[in-house]
């Protein structure tokens, strides 16, 4: 298993909402996840910057780097914009997080 983890920026004043569909997260949505090879995935936010930052493992096996051509991925996006900073595409910027400690 691989750990990646990632920042993303949250709008001012979106965190409930933002919390209600992820407590709401559809069905299809996790099972892509999942079938994608994510697990255990956790997002945090840092309230003085709106940052949030997002952990998960991927199996060996996986396939997040298809994730963006799926009709639900691109649904979900489409439907988060509005909370999120995102590209013109609505994908949500990302900024990778290089590890620099990790007590086993």
């Amino acid at each position: 298993m691989e750990t990646v983890a990632f920042r993303m920026t949250l709008k001012p004043g979106m965190r409930e909402e933002y919390e209600k569909r992820h407590r709401e997260i559809w069905p299809e949505l996790a099972d892509a996840l999942r079938e994608a090879g994510i697990r255990d995935y956790r997002i945090f936010l840092d309230e003085s910057t709106g940052h949030l930052f997002a952990i998960h493992q991927r199996t060996d096996t996986h396939t997040t780097n298809a994730l963006p051509t799926l009709p639900i991925m691109r649904k979900w996006w489409d439907t988060m914009a509005e909370l999120m900073e995102t590209h013109a595409d609505n994908a949500p910027v990302t900024v990778p997080l290089v590890p620099v400690f990790h007590l086993p």
